[in-house]
């Protein structure tokens, strides 16, 4: 069951096709890029002497060589734990620290930052590129190592934005059980068709890895490493069939980008990660057309609870095509999605609770953290954190995380429908609604905006199409909002310089 056979299987049957992209050019055909990495798992095994189930990190770029180790390591037998490059060499170390991570694989920019907050458990630090990890290509592959379905893959940490981050434990089956999903439901990849790697490979675009090479298709990478709209709009006309994965904020960069590019080169564009908001959604569709497709899930789910197809994004004719974009889809045919109240009893259509689900995508525990495993996964349902309510048509309509949740007076107020109405002003870029605490209200709602609006444009905007209680009692503008390595906007960071305006 080792995912890793997929492309051990593609590069003896297929060896001559493609499998590799870095800018313009292929790089590696299927026969090359399995041998390559059958030649990796060998070195670390022998000269690593690392054993199956042991924690490999990788904190990387973008990269073709990215690929290798990824792969390299399961081939091995090893569990992979993808890691930000652009986390601090700090946060690297304990992700390493947490897992018992016996080797870590990083990017040379960040070599010595990492290898400073190296644990003392760490053996082996290997620099992308190096000398040393050349030597790990040893002469005489190995075989793809056997693993049961339920052996850990892939370890996921979470962003980490409250508090330490957590390790979501993704077995094989998870991956094979995702991949398939996409494939089904999202993005029927063709032989030969392109994804290219603009989002962290850390994250979601990471994931998608896999079924693409299930499918014969061709990994590429921009020679940045990273999203850049000039490269990003380049590479789609140089690439067959393009599909990539990104979050809002890199759909939104490219809309406004305005690059020419053929939209007939770009076969999809998968956004998720982070709630698109209708006003975006529209001018995506706008610009790509029909090739634009939306998923949701968590870490804990990859990629995988619910899916906005294209033709529901495209689909204008249905009488509530604007109440289905505003959701995130239906639940994938592998995933069990239900709306509860505390007590995790199901709720009628329409009303709002906590978002559960279970499934063979869903993760096995967090590591090494059973209090947290067994919250989490209470009576065999992943609770998502997260606030939805689906409706008549089985479509789920996220509200906002449980914690975003704002009651004022008694009433609750869901920042994402006043962020969607805010980000209707053409002069807002974005918007994040939180909560500050009022004697009198319990709290009130305040709006942290960049762009170029008046307090009382917003309040007229806000009265327009929303209840009176849920506009914000105050404006703060700001230059950018902070946000995370995954482009999600930081409401703890928005709260904690709130607290510090007050207290000033």
């Amino acid at each position: 069951m080792n995912v890793a056979l997929w492309l051990h299987r593609a590069g003896i049957a297929h060896p001559g096709r493609p499998a590799v992209g870095h800018g313009e050019n292929t790089i590696r055909s299927y026969g090359v890029f399995a041998g390559r990495v059958a030649r990796l798992a060998a070195g670390l095994r022998q000269r690593c002497a690392l054993a199956p189930g042991d924690r490999v990190v990788i904190a990387s770029v973008n990269s073709p060589d990215y690929l290798d180790v990824l792969l390299a390591t399961w081939h091995a037998g090893l569990v992979a734990v993808p890691a930000n490059a652009r986390l601090h060499g700090s946060e690297i170390g304990y992700i390493a620290a947490q897992c018992g991570a016996r080797a870590c694989f990083v990017s040379e920019r960040i070599a010595g930052e990492v290898a400073a907050h190296a644990p003392e458990g760490l053996q082996h630090l290997v620099t992308i590129g190096s000398h040393e990890y050349r030597e790990l290509f040893v002469p005489d592959a190995i075989a793809v190592e056997p693993r049961a379905p339920d052996d850990l893959a892939w370890l996921f940490y979470t962003s980490g934005t409250t508090g330490r981050p957590k390790g979501a434990m993704l077995t094989h089956r998870a991956l094979a059980a995702m991949s398939h999903a996409y494939l089904a439901e999202v993005d029927a990849v063709r032989p030969g068709d392109t994804i290219l790697h603009g989002a962290p490979m850390s994250h979601g675009s990471g994931l998608y890895i896999l079924p693409h090479i299930l499918r014969l298709a061709v990994n590429a990478v921009p020679e940045s490493g990273t999203f850049e709209p000039d490269e990003m709009a380049h590479l789609i006309d140089v690439w067959p069939r393009t599909g990539l994965f990104a979050a809002p904020t890199m759909v939104n960069r490219l809309v406004r980008h305005g690059a020419a590019f053929d939209p007939e080169r770009l076969r999809l564009i998968v956004w998720g990660g982070a709630p698109m908001y209708v006003e975006d959604a529209l001018a995506a569709l706008a610009r790509f057309g029909p090739r634009v497709a939306q998923i949701y899930g968590q870490g804990e789910s990859p990629m995988t609870i619910t899916t906005l197809s294209r033709e529901d994004i495209a689909g204008r004719d249905h009488p509530r095509w604007q109440a289905r974009l505003a959701s995130v889809g239906r639940p994938y045919a592998s995933v069990e999605v239900r709306v509860v109240d505390p007590n995790d009893a199901d709720l009628p259509t329409g009303v709002a609770g906590e978002v559960i689900c279970r499934g063979d995508t869903v993760m096995t525990g967090y590591w090494n953290d059973p209090d947290a495993s067994a919250q989490a996964l209470r009576g065999g349902w992943l609770h998502t954190g997260d606030v939805g309510a689906l409706d008549t048509d089985g479509y789920l309509m996220l509200k906002d995380r449980s914690k975003d949740l704002i009651i004022t007076g008694g009433a609750n107020v869901y920042p994402r429908e006043v962020e969607e109405v805010l980000l209707r002003h053409p002069g807002v870029r974005e918007v994040s609604v939180i909560g500050r605490a009022d004697r009198e209200w319990g709290e009130v709602v305040v709006a942290y905006v960049a762009g170029a609006a008046t307090p009382a444009e917003l309040d007229q905007l806000c009265l327009d199409h929303i209840a009176r209680f849920k506009r914000p009692r105050a404006y703060v503008f700001l230059d950018t909002l902070p946000r995370n390595n995954y482009g999600k906007i930081l409401k703890t960071t928005l709260r904690a310089i709130d607290a510090q305006r007050e207290e000033g």
